[in-house]
């Protein structure tokens, strides 16, 4: 079932969400070379519980963590773990919370000191595929057109599309309907209308498209470790049937300038 908000729980959601960026601002102000993913996930978690939300993915099917660290081949799902990050590496950091009944839940990768040029490309089209599924999320379209605007521009620019993980609904829920594939036809699946919350996150691998679950049963690796990168909006279709983004990454991009002045 697919449950279409109201202006209150969209608001709401808003909340959530914006916090989520704020915390994983949090999380770049500390990202560099020797730093762990443990640490990121402490300061997280503070924060989280600092503005009297607590963590959506702490124990969300018994996920041991507050965030998914993802780093390099790994794709999603990441448990933080001691090691310390290199430069060069990537890290996708994807956060939930739960606020006053509802989620937010967005995820950002960041760059450790010097990353290659191939990898600073690979992040930017995948920023440039959420992008161009927010656009495509208004009312009349559908489901496919969203997937069919992420794959056109990542299998253009060479990169692999994962199948095996979607975005999907959002609201009291962490996982809502329907599901969104970041691969699709247009004008195929379900028919968006106002109301309707949204979590768009391309994942887009540096080379082919194949994945594989590593032996902790959680996190999800690129079969060809090459590297992986995920970003990651909540998005509402407004009243006037246009898309409006709740979650900002206006927070983490201020501290990652601060950072390279």
């Amino acid at each position: 079932m697919i449950f279409y908000k109201t202006g209150e729980e969209i608001e709401r959601i808003r909340k959530s969400s914006l916090l989520v960026g704020k915390t994983l601002a949090e999380v770049a102000k500390i990202i560099e070379p020797g730093v762990t993913t443990l640490e990121l996930d402490k300061v997280a978690e503070e924060f989280i519980r600092d503005n009297n939300a607590v963590p959506g993915f702490l124990g969300y099917g018994g996920f041991p963590n507050s965030l998914c660290t993802s780093v390099n081949s790994a794709v999603v799902h990441g448990i933080p773990n001691n090691e310390p990050l290199k430069n060069g590496d990537i890290v996708s950091v994807d956060c939930g919370v739960l606020m006053d009944d509802f989620y937010g839940d967005s995820a950002y990768t960041f760059m450790v000191g010097e990353v290659s040029e191939e990898i600073q490309n690979l992040l930017k089209i995948t920023q440039e595929c959420l992008a161009l599924a927010i656009d495509q999320t208004k009312s009349g379209n559908r489901i496919g057109d969203i997937g069919f605007a992420v794959q056109n521009h990542a299998e253009k620019n060479g990169f692999g599309v994962v199948r095996e993980l979607v975005g999907h609904g959002l609201g009291r829920s962490l996982h809502e309907k329907p599901e969104v594939p970041n691969y699709g036809k247009k004008g195929r699946g379900h028919k968006m209308k106002p109301g309707l919350v949204l979590a768009i996150e391309p994942m887009i691998n540096l080379g082919k498209k194949e994945v594989k679950q590593l032996k902790d049963g959680w996190t999800i690796e690129t079969k060809d470790r090459l590297p992986s990168a995920h970003f990651e909006h909540d998005v509402v279709i407004a009243l006037d049937g246009s898309p409006e983004v709740l979650s900002s990454f206006e927070e983490i991009e201020k501290v990652l300038n601060n950072k390279s002045q």
